[in-house]
């Protein structure tokens, strides 16, 4: 049996944290994913060792286990020793003194089926020895798939098809209200029947800042507005809206629009806040008569 190399797989040093394997990870399996590759299966067997390695290398326990296999195998090739003489029934057997197949332990339908059997051989004691029965049924965070939705689309909600391993199809339906890192949990849509994760990713939208439900945006309106009072054309989510300017308003004055944010994901009939910050556009060029009167009305004392 081979040694599977994870920090290779997912082309990261072995110091990487967490945030720099899960940004490898999501690139890779955007790249490789099956869908994206109908049809080849190189690609499909990457994407398997893909999420192989990030299952181990995302989980703080399996990865300080694997690391000290790497150890041990290191210091094995290093002393000259060929990779097909190394003694894994020994490192299967470490912190335990058990023997057993991995089939034993989890039984034929475990659900190990999509993992190799490097996986199987080094983390099926482990994870029996601590009364957990299959790892992945308890801890995994499943199978991730990264989609990226427009920030309308998060605004409203929306929809995308996927395709199961059978075969068959399903429509999923990804909530309005949803960010970027939120996850939406698909049944029986991994490999092996294994529940699979839309990662979700938002696009920005550069009219809004977001914090939570809550949006910030800036709406820029002249001089005269500020002083005089009127109305500011504001962009929302949903459309632009006439928000009214008192008289004396100062620059960079906030204002907050309740219930013209997001959506909540669990009632999206409750919307978060939109809070509207104003920005003074100073005219380049003036008339001689508005110089005028704006240097008559300077004279004037308040």
């Amino acid at each position: 049996m081979d040694y599977k190399d994870y920090y290779k797989i997912l082309g990261v040093d072995r110091k990487a944290s967490a945030d720099e394997i899960r940004s490898a990870y999501r690139k890779l399996a955007m790249t490789y994913h099956p869908d994206k590759n109908p049809g080849d299966k190189k690609a499909e067997e990457k994407f398997k060792d893909i999420n192989e390695a990030y299952q181990v290398l995302s989980d703080d326990q399996k990865r300080a286990h694997y690391d000290r296999l790497g150890s041990a195998y290191s210091n094995f090739r290093t002393t000259g020793g060929r990779p097909g003489d190394f003694r894994w029934d020994d490192w299967f057997q470490q912190g335990t003194g058990q023997r057993g197949s991995v089939d034993d332990m989890f039984g034929n339908s475990g659900g190990m089926g999509g993992f190799s059997d490097f996986f199987r051989m080094i983390f099926g004691e482990a994870m029996r020895s601590q009364g957990r029965g299959n790892p992945f049924a308890q801890e995994s965070p499943g199978y991730e798939q990264e989609v990226g939705i427009s920030f309308r689309e998060s605004y409203e909600g929306t929809s995308r098809q996927l395709q199961k391993p059978n075969g068959s199809k399903v429509t999923v339906r990804i909530p309005a209200g949803v960010k970027t890192g939120s996850r939406v949990r698909v049944a029986g849509a991994g490999p092996d029947g294994s529940d699979l994760y839309l990662l979700i990713q938002v696009e920005e939208d550069e009219r809004f800042e977001r914090d939570g439900s809550n949006l910030t945006t800036i709406s820029t309106v002249d001089v005269f507005t500020l002083i005089l009072g009127g109305e500011a054309e504001v962009e929302t989510p949903a459309g632009k809206v006439k928000l009214g300017i008192p008289p004396g308003t100062q620059p960079e004055q906030v204002f907050r629009l309740a219930g013209r944010g997001m959506p909540s994901v669990r009632d999206a009939k409750v919307k978060g806040d939109l809070y509207v910050r104003l920005k003074v556009q100073i005219p380049k060029y003036i008339t001689a008569k508005q110089r005028e009167l704006i240097e008559e009305a300077s004279r004037i004392k308040f």
